[in-house]
């Protein structure tokens, strides 16, 4: 464990950061010689705020934690939507581990760590990214978080559906380059025209030129200075505090009107600041072009996974509350409808619109190998995009 108080790969992958009562178990499962193969599936009861549906984010992760154990990992493909039960009320599992579970008990904790927090993440992004439709969504968040999880939660603000993402590490975790405009201290230091002309003269001509207005004085004068000083500005930013923000949809009409008037149509109004999805429609109805999105995402609520053994040498056993047995998942691609069934089930029809649905349950790992490639950011964040199309925000 580092100064910063953050485990290391290696540690993660040893089981040091499992909860002690995995490690006891495993210690009693070898010292009594007991061997049995199970089957453990992953299941949520319910998403956070009512939400319909979530994202399934960190399979990567989990893929790259078992590799090497003599386990089979079966999962729904990263970035499928899903609900927790079917129509029928059956939890839909979206993953599940095969294999002695002394080899693999330890690895509970991780494994939910990753696709609670991924999942939670992804969620959100993809929630404000539909309201936001063909607006810009910029990750902002990691400063609300540990300085380690900022790759972490830009991967996966991106693939649920952030067009960019601001941290450096973030920005290389998904092969991009890096957003952002100015802060505020640039303007204190320098004062608001210097630095935007600093800005103009020291950054690379290939950065859009985005100025910060509201430093010192009244967003729409800021505005139009900017706009007739900085010769290939693409926009300007709003990131008024809490404290002074006053009606920020008003400040946006204004804004966008004093532009227009005076020939700026094409400067672009970008808002930031305490966003979360419910004050993105009426700022982009303002003329808002594109949305910095910060804690409302990297502070994102989890997606409550939990890990559950449902069978035992082959023979269906769950604890109370759960549905035994190894299962398969289905989906309708023409409606999206989940449908599970049990093992033994080779074909469905979707009792929606009478489709045959799809099988999502993939095997992505085989005695410890890796046997189906994982997908690329961006073919996980276009699939996001794609099924967010064609699914409401609220039940």
């Amino acid at each position: 464990m580092g100064p910063f108080h953050t485990a290391s790969d290696d540690e993660i992958k040893k089981g040091l950061t499992t909860d002690i009562y995995f490690k006891r178990t495993v210690e009693i499962l070898k010292r009594k010689n007991v061997k049995k193969r199970v089957v453990a599936e992953f299941t949520v009861g319910s998403l956070p705020d009512n939400y319909p549906w979530a994202v399934f984010a960190g399979l990567e992760y989990v893929v790259r934690l078992l590799e090497g154990l003599p386990v089979n990992l079966y999962s729904i493909p990263e970035g499928t939507l899903f609900t927790p039960r079917d129509p029928e009320g059956i939890p839909v599992p979206v993953m599940f581990i095969e294999g002695e579970y002394s080899v693999f008990s330890e690895f509970e904790t991780p494994a939910l760590g990753f696709i609670c927090q991924a999942s939670g993440i992804a969620t959100k992004s993809a929630r404000i990214k539909k309201v936001a439709g063909d607006s810009v969504v910029l990750s902002f968040g990691v400063r609300r978080m540990h300085p380690a999880l900022a790759p972490f939660i830009d991967r996966n603000a991106y693939i649920g559906g952030c067009d960019g993402v601001s941290s450096i590490l973030g920005a290389e975790a998904i092969g991009k380059r890096p957003t952002g405009t100015m802060p505020h201290a640039l303007m204190l230091v320098m004062g608001e025209e210097e630095a935007w002309k600093a800005y103009d003269e020291v950054i690379p001509q290939d950065i859009p030129r985005i100025a910060l207005i509201d430093t010192f004085g009244d967003e729409k004068f800021a505005a139009l200075e900017a706009a007739s000083k900085i010769k290939d500005l693409l926009g300007v930013r709003l990131d008024t505090p809490a404290s002074r923000r006053g009606n920020m949809e008003r400040i946006v009409k204004e804004v966008r009107w004093e532009l227009n008037l005076r020939g700026f149509e094409n400067v672009r109004i970008y808002v930031s600041g305490g966003l979360d999805e419910d004050d993105i429609p009426p700022l982009k109805k303002a003329g808002a072009f594109g949305f910095g999105v910060g804690t409302s995402i990297s502070n994102a609520p989890t997606i409550d996974f939990a890990m559950d053994i449902v069978e035992v040498e082959g023979i269906p056993l769950a604890k109370k509350g759960k549905f035994s047995g190894k299962k398969k998942v289905w989906r309708c691609n023409n409606c999206l409808t989940l449908k599970v069934t049990s093992n033994n089930v080779d074909s469905v029809k979707c009792f929606s619109c009478g489709q045959n649905m799809e099988l999502m349950l993939v095997q992505y790992i085989e005695n410890g190998k890796m046997v189906r490639p994982l997908p690329t950011v961006d073919e996980i964040r276009s699939y996001v995009l794609t099924q967010i199309q064609r699914v409401d925000l609220q039940i």
